[in-house]
């Protein structure tokens, strides 16, 4: 069955840790959307070889709309956690038990959204202390699954893993 997975994103996005996950997600039949400030903005991924055109307005979109999301990392979730419309839909999105893919900085809107506390999840070293002081339980692993609705990964070294794991979820 596929599966709408909505993409929080905006310029200096780690490029391979939105186009690795987004080519396996629409390979296996899921739609992915693209959700920014504004439809139709054009950012970059901050190696320079990514461009993302974006398909939906952070104001235009809900939880109820998507059955996934995915949190790519880079300078973009640091950039997004300022912006409280993010936080508040990456909090309703985990309140909603839906599952939640983050990987290398994508933690950093979680920790905003207030949602790691007693999760166990990984994140990219610099990240690391704001996760264990923001509650969760952080294990240096290439993927951690957290009871099937959050997948984490720590670097693009290890897509292969978060996005197999990523993969299993949508297809139960």
């Amino acid at each position: 069955m596929s599966k709408k997975i909505a993409v929080l994103i905006t310029d200096e996005f780690e490029d391979s840790e939105f186009t690795s996950p987004a080519e396996a997600y629409k390979k296996a039949g899921h739609q992915v959307i693209t959700i920014e400030n504004k439809a139709g903005n054009v950012i970059k991924g901050k190696q320079g070889k990514a461009k993302v055109t974006i398909d939906k307005s952070i104001d235009d979109v809900k939880v109820a709309d998507f059955d996934a999301l995915l949190l790519p990392g880079g300078h973009s979730p640091d950039t997004l956690r300022g912006d409280d419309r993010f936080v508040e839909f990456t909090r309703a999105f985990a309140k909603s038990g839906k599952p939640i893919f983050a990987i290398c900085h994508g933690p950093q809107l979680l920790i905003n959204a207030d949602v790691v506390r007693g999760r166990k999840l990984t994140t990219v070293k610099p990240v690391v202390v704001d996760v264990k002081n923001a509650g969760a339980e952080f294990f240096d692993k290439e993927v951690v699954v957290d009871q099937n609705t959050l997948v984490t990964s720590r670097t693009p070294d290890d897509l292969p893993a978060f996005n197999r794991e990523s993969l299993k979820i949508l297809a139960a």
